[in-house]
């Protein structure tokens, strides 16, 4: 890599340059979702309902129309709702549009009124267009009447904003803390920088691997966030290992065979390292849900371009800076000691006392670990969105006018001939506190859709009994799915 310096530095700028003109719409083009269990019921039921049944799908897009002083029937309100669907027409990735429907979509007092937009697309696709639309849709509002767009495919859209707000607002102290611990650690603002340079080299790479990547199949934009994170722990720990052997080594040799006894050293560790990463993560793509296999696919492209930074351009760099990677030191850094006492005479009490610390390191882990045995995960709610976000109001605005289960209806797909028997069965269901009469499909399918309301939250615990309930006693022939069943499979 010394030797052919100037080749590894044309190549690495080549690939950065044609990388990293993808790179910046990273966050706009990669997918908004895809957190369902493929093959799973209730996928089934969504792209049943999206064929048959104008796409009112759990991806179907909800907007709530309120106002404290006017019912729904109010000229006033009803020339909102009137805007709301004039937004969803002409735009091909949205179904029928459902204006509120009397004791179905009206609350009981009549002043709050969900219009339903069918999902003609992928739920990729549907927070996308939710993207598109949602400012517009918040604009419609006046000072006596509120509109809020909500369900699982506009919970996602502001999810994802308000994850990458706080990504970026968490690099950009994350970036400085790091490169203060950097110099201290290193004492040079040379040296400090070499780590932060190769992972903004792996990042650049990734971000633009992805952006192509995602040409070919979906993306989640969470590859995107795992990768940053991966890369910058990964880029500074291989670059720790790299830079601190080769100022080492450079005080007893030249640049270039102090490259080559790093490389023969440290190298072979990073290798080790990343190699075994990259195997770990590949046990990962095997999970059914798309969104968690491409978040590996994002840490392994991460991984790799990392190490093959740390392995062509870091020595290449160092090579080439010889010397003056000790350049700019700070004043304690320029004293050759490079022996710690304190840590040497850590070193000799470990090693003459092994087993007393092995065992009291192990009982802190183990004692660390006990609380997983309680462990409870779970898909995010709508409390992962900030409270003053249009699909929190409007979540909430719905549980309160038409009751806590309201945002996540399970929905029950069923041939016509067992659907009177399904609402019967479904009715019973403990946890259920009320079934849509069922609607047959438009396009002579055979196929019914019923509506199932809970009781509870949609991210309460006795969701998931409920679910398994209806599942066991509804008939054969019934799919039960909806939001609240696509997070739990």
């Amino acid at each position: 890599m010394v030797t052919h310096r100037r080749w590894v530095f044309g190549v690495w700028l080549i690939a950065l340059i044609g990388l990293g003109s993808f790179a910046p719409s990273v966050f706009t083009d990669l997918a908004g979702a895809g957190w369902q269990a493929n093959g799973s019921e209730s996928v089934q039921v969504r792209e049943l309902a999206q064929q048959h049944f104008g796409g009112n799908s759990s991806a179907a897009v909800q907007v709530v129309v309120h106002s404290d002083a006017a019912s729904i029937t109010d000229p006033a309100v009803r020339a909102v709702i009137d805007d709301v669907t004039e937004v969803f027409s002409g735009d091909s990735r949205f179904g029928d549009v459902v204006a509120p429907q009397p004791n179905m979509t009206i609350s009981p007092d009549g002043r709050t009124g969900i219009v339903i937009a069918g999902a003609n697309g992928t739920t990729d696709e549907m927070v996308k267009a939710v993207d598109d639309v949602k400012e517009r849709l918040t604009a419609l509002s006046t000072d006596g009447i509120e509109v809020y767009p909500t369900g699982s495919s506009a919970l996602w859209s502001d999810f994802n904003k308000a994850n990458h707000d706080a990504m970026i607002q968490a690099e950009l102290f994350s970036w400085p803390v790091t490169l203060a611990i950097m110099v201290l650690a290193f004492g040079s603002l040379v040296a400090a920088g070499l780590p932060l340079l190769l992972t903004v080299a792996g990042l650049v790479a990734s971000a633009g691997g992805l952006v192509l990547l995602n040409g070919v199949t979906p993306i989640s934009v969470w590859a995107m966030n795992f990768a940053m994170m991966f890369a910058l722990a990964l880029g500074i720990d291989y670059a720790l290992f790299i830079v601190a052997r080769f100022r080492d080594a450079l005080r007893n040799t030249d640049p270039r065979a102090a490259v080559a006894a790093t490389m023969d050293t440290a190298g072979k560790a990073v290798v080790l390292s990343g190699l075994t990463v990259l195997v770990s993560l590949s046990a990962v793509l095997l999970v059914p849900a798309p969104a968690v296999r491409t978040m590996a696919v994002g840490i392994m492209l991460a991984v790799a371009f990392v190490l093959l930074a740390t392995m062509t351009l870091l020595p290449a760099a160092l090579g080439a800076l010889g010397p003056k990677v000790n350049a700019a030191s700070l004043p304690y850094a320029k004293r050759q000691v490079h022996r710690s006492p304190r840590f040497a005479a850590w070193g000799e009490l470990l090693h003459k006392h092994p087993w007393p610390f092995a065992v009291v390191s192990v009982g802190i882990l183990i004692a660390l670990a006990l609380p997983v045995l309680g462990l409870k995960v779970a898909m995010p709610s709508i409390a992962v969105v900030p409270e003053d976000a249009p699909v929190r109001q409007g979540y909430e605005l719905v549980q309160d006018r038409f009751g806590p289960g309201a945002p996540g209806s399970l929905q029950i797909v069923v041939p016509e001939v067992d659907a009177a028997e399904t609402a019967t069965v479904a009715a019973r269901v403990d946890g259920i506190s009320m079934v849509t009469p069922p609607q047959s499909a438009a396009d002579d399918s055979g196929y019914a859709l019923l509506q199932a309301i809970p009781s509870v939250d949609p991210s309460d615990e006795a969701m998931g009994s409920i679910l398994a309930e209806l599942r066991s006693t509804l008939p054969d022939s019934a799919l039960v799915g909806g939001a609240p069943a696509e997070n739990l499979d």
